[in-house]
């Protein structure tokens, strides 16, 4: 963050200061919200939710280092030496001091939105445009009305593009996200069933997904997922120039060819209005045309040649627990996708391990959260899926991926396991892995499954 002043800061948020400090032009140049990670001369923002508030915390942070604070109430004492700004909620001042600060950098903004793959979108994205230009992106997945601000919050001058990852999990959280980042370019990947324990349908996901456009640049460029019903319905009603990408014919981007080497990366023969040439995608997955073709949908848009782009998506790298792929000894490989799941991502995750070259495949599922009255049949539904699959080996950990344990045992998957826990699941692992396999590990994040990819670690060899 550059350097800003107590004045224009206070400006910015509406705040008034609070005891005896009285320098207005002293500066900060760093922003936390967490008082364990506090920096010295940074700004202390007091979040406050339904179980926490960080006002209990603010004389941790300022004799931690921080140089002041944003507060909702006056307080009994004031440490001196430390500046203190009362605004109405500090969520709201956080919010408008990025979007404040982000006018300093009269930048273009992608903006991305989507039931699943915003994240390897994203980070697609950025690698492509990273070929010619400076990036600020999303770090991991900071997508939610805290993580936003503090991404923009990291803009500076060398910054060119920003790459925007925007999460939600009810209406209106998109709408108050676009309000902040108002995109240039608005990608996309599709509408599934996430969260859809508070919407109710598609539709609705849609619905609140398209918020994405109120506070859009008025010739601002979508790209759409157009494999996608449902997104294929906004062209025509909405004001904006749309791109539609993916392997159905007449679309505006498309991905011919698809040949995968099963261990880490697939080729296919990009198609452009204009063009055609060889993309190489360092991943596993047909999925992986989507954030490919999107990446040069958005690279064309800004000015960056074929090779650019093939550069680009050469370089991409996945966000940490997004399918990486862990290579180990006696030719076992480990694909640890356990960041999130919903049932589009966890099909998706199936088939890549089903068309990995590995002998054994072994399928590790966790439960999928925020599925509401339908979660039993679409656990279920990934039961069946891995039969159909040709999966040799589940192992189902959790309350509701019992349903996948039901089903995929009706199905005909040859062994299945169920575990109510992951300290059960360990020993079924030790008797599970064996030379030449592959091994998936997906669930919900509040599942955390990567404490068993660290135990697949500990119980194989290093490569």
């Amino acid at each position: 963050m550059e350097p800003m002043t107590i004045r224009e800061i206070m400006e910015a948020v509406g705040g008034s200061l609070l005891g005896e400090f009285g320098d207005l032009n002293r500066t900060v140049s760093r922003v936390e919200t967490d008082s364990r990670t506090i920096h010295p001369d940074s700004l202390f923002i007091p979040l406050v939710g339904e179980r926490f508030d960080g006002h209990a915390y603010i004389n941790a942070a300022l004799e931690g280092g921080a140089a002041g604070c944003f507060t909702q109430r006056e307080r009994d004492s004031y440490l001196p030496g430390k500046f203190y700004i009362k605004v109405k909620s500090t969520h709201r001042a956080l919010r408008d001091l990025a979007k404040y600060y982000k006018q300093k950098f009269p930048i273009p903004v992608v903006a991305i939105t989507g039931s699943v793959g915003k994240t390897t979108t994203k980070d697609m994205v950025a690698a492509v445009l990273g070929e010619k230009y400076n990036v600020l992106k999303t770090e991991g997945n900071l997508n939610n009305d805290i993580g936003v601000p503090m991404t923009l919050l990291r803009l500076k001058p060398e910054h060119q593009v920003a790459v925007l990852e925007l999460g939600m999990n009810h209406a209106g959280e998109i709408d108050y996200l676009s309000a902040i980042v108002e995109p240039d370019v608005i990608l996309m990947t599709n509408i599934g069933d996430s969260h859809i324990e508070h919407f109710g349908s598609r539709e609705k996901i849609l619905e609140a997904k398209s918020e994405i456009f109120h506070y859009a640049k008025e010739n601002a460029v979508a790209v759409i997922n157009g494999d996608d019903p449902l997104l294929n319905t906004l062209p025509g009603s909405l004001p904006y120039r749309f791109i539609r990408v993916g392997a159905g014919e007449g679309l505006d981007y498309r991905a011919v060819d698809l040949c995968s080497d099963g261990k880490s990366r697939i080729t296919c023969q990009v198609k452009t209005p204009d063009e055609e040439f060889k993309a190489e995608i360092p991943a596993l997955g047909d999925h992986m045309i989507y954030p490919t073709l999107m990446a040069t949908a958005v690279g064309q848009h800004f000015g960056l040649t074929a090779q650019e782009i093939a550069d680009g998506v050469l370089h991409f790298a996945p966000t940490k627990m997004r399918m990486n792929i862990l290579t180990r000894g006696d030719d076992i490989t480990i694909l640890n996708d356990t960041y999130n799941a919903n049932p589009q991502s966890m099909r998706a995750a199936v088939e890549v391990l089903a068309n990995a070259k590995g002998e054994y495949k072994v399928a590790v599922l966790g439960d999928m959260f925020e599925l509401g009255p339908l979660a039993p049949a679409l656990h279920a539904g990934i039961g069946e899926y891995l039969a159909k699959a040709g999966i040799d080996c589940l192992v189902a950990v959790g309350e509701l991926s019992k349903h996948i344990y039901d089903a995929a045992k009706e199905a005909g998957v040859p062994v299945c396991w169920h575990c109510a826990d992951k300290e059960q699941a360990k020993p079924v692992l030790d008797s599970v892995v064996r030379p030449h396999a592959t091994i998936l590990v997906k669930a919900s994040r509040g599942m955390a499954l990567e404490e068993l990819v660290e135990y697949l670690i500990s119980i194989t060899k290093e490569a």
